[in-house]
């Protein structure tokens, strides 16, 4: 197979991929009590060469996540970027927070107070305010960043308070699971914990996004509150390396 066939049969995959998606994006967000237009769907693009990228925003994408730094400022000059958001959805270090505030629409994994504050101080700097989502550790697990559950509303009420940052809501990447019962016990405590955390009426804190649900269990997500999810793989195809 020659390039240029194997780039348009990746193109076809593409556009199959989004129809199927669009499709079971519909019947969760129906089964949940809303609609389609009520779920923001991200296509996450690690790894992604940009002429694909920009096929799936031919298509209707308009939000992408990228998890590295370094990558979205590479890709970014090469990406049909008018009308469509560009949210870091990856773990961020404090040495890096000064290149990407101000690059991206939001930033989706914020895993400390050291890294809400130095976000705050570089958006100070530019003359920005920078939106945020505060990832929490649902499954307390060793090898994942984020908050553990119980210390996360005293976190956002700190964080709260520091200027140049607006807190949008949470996400979270539950652990796997065996069965989809426990993956949906994981769902629910997160959904009761970002539905008490915006009863609070925090100042800086609106609590409107709940970022959970990946390719393989973004269904499982929507049907459980999940507003906002991250497909990647279910786009594209698997990750290279």
């Amino acid at each position: 197979m020659t390039e240029k066939s194997w780039d348009e049969q990746r193109f076809r995959d593409i556009e199959y991929n989004l129809k199927t998606i669009h499709e079971e994006i519909a019947r969760a967000a129906e089964d949940s009590g809303r609609t389609e237009a009520d779920i923001d769907f991200m296509a996450v693009t690690k790894t992604v060469e940009e002429r694909f990228i920009n096929h799936a925003i031919d298509c209707g994408i308009t939000l992408i996540g990228e998890n590295r730094v370094q990558e979205l400022l590479r890709k970014k000059p090469n990406l049909h970027l008018k009308g469509v958001r560009k949210n870091l959805i990856g773990h961020l270090q404090t040495n890096k927070v000064a290149q990407i505030v101000g690059e991206v629409d939001m930033i989706e994994s914020v895993d400390s107070l050291k890294v809400a504050r130095e976000i705050g101080k570089q958006s100070v700097k530019k003359g920005l305010v920078t939106d945020v989502l505060i990832e929490v550790n649902i499954g307390r697990e060793e090898s994942k960043t984020g908050f553990m559950p119980e210390e996360t509303p005293e976190r956002i009420a700190e964080m709260a308070e520091i200027e140049g940052v607006h807190i949008c809501g949470l996400m979270t990447i539950p652990p796997i699971c065996d069965r989809t019962a426990e993956l949906c016990k994981y769902f629910e405590n997160i959904y009761n914990m970002y539905v008490d955390i915006g009863a609070k009426k925090i100042d800086n804190v609106s609590m409107n996004i709940l970022s959970m649900g990946m390719s393989g269990d973004y269904a499982e997500a929507i049907r459980t509150g999940s507003n906002h999810i991250r497909v990647g793989s279910k786009i594209f195809g698997p990750r290279i390396y």
